[in-house]
């Protein structure tokens, strides 16, 4: 008889990112995540010695490929910004369960914009924007924040069904939002 596969921590926690992208995070429990490994439960508990701990491991790996997803960026993207901006809109239409559990489960690390915008995931996010814009950490970070709330409200509506995605409508407040953050720090410097 072949021996039985080993599951790793890393197979597991990849199965309930999948449940989570599939069915949504609510559903990360160890019989949903075994079903996807097709094994018991047992290799699941054996890892994890909570379903909170496990799911907060698979809401780490959400936000990893959260991040890759942004910066995802199409080299026929003239503007960065904008770029980074549509493709958190665009994650919340592809991905809605991914963008739930992110979002609005309570999972998140940071309890507020403020404490996420010092956090290490963002640095690249915001290094990127900052080569884009040619501005300071601290003016990128002030356009950042606008640039958040905006996309996160635009995001927000749409994943919850309240709002059709129209890139070309989405686009123009956007470019309107960026130029008004930008002329904002302009007249601030003086």
């Amino acid at each position: 008889m072949p021996p039985k596969a080993k599951i790793t921590k890393d197979m597991v926690i990849d199965a309930a990112f999948e449940v989570a992208r599939e069915t949504g995070a609510e559903n990360i429990n160890a019989r949903t995540v075994s079903q996807k490994l097709h094994c018991s439960t047992q290799p699941v508990m054996y890892h994890f010695s909570t379903i909170e701990e496990l799911k907060r491991a698979a809401y780490a790996k959400a936000d990893r490929y959260h991040t890759e997803y942004l910066m995802n960026i199409p080299e026929t993207q003239e503007d960065v910004m904008l770029g980074i901006g549509l493709n958190y809109i665009r994650f919340a239409v592809e991905e809605p369960n991914l963008f739930r559990f992110l979002f609005q489960s309570g999972f998140a690390v940071e309890n507020d914009l403020l404490e996420m915008i010092n956090s290490a995931e963002l640095i690249p996010v915001l290094s990127a924007m900052r080569e884009a814009m040619n501005r300071s950490m601290e003016e990128t970070k002030e356009v950042f924040v606008t640039l958040a709330l905006f996309v996160h409200g635009y995001a927000s509506i749409i994943v919850n069904n309240s709002f059709k995605y129209e890139e070309e409508l989405i686009t123009k407040h956007l470019e309107r939002v960026y130029t008004g953050a930008i002329l904002a720090i302009q007249e601030k410097i003086g």
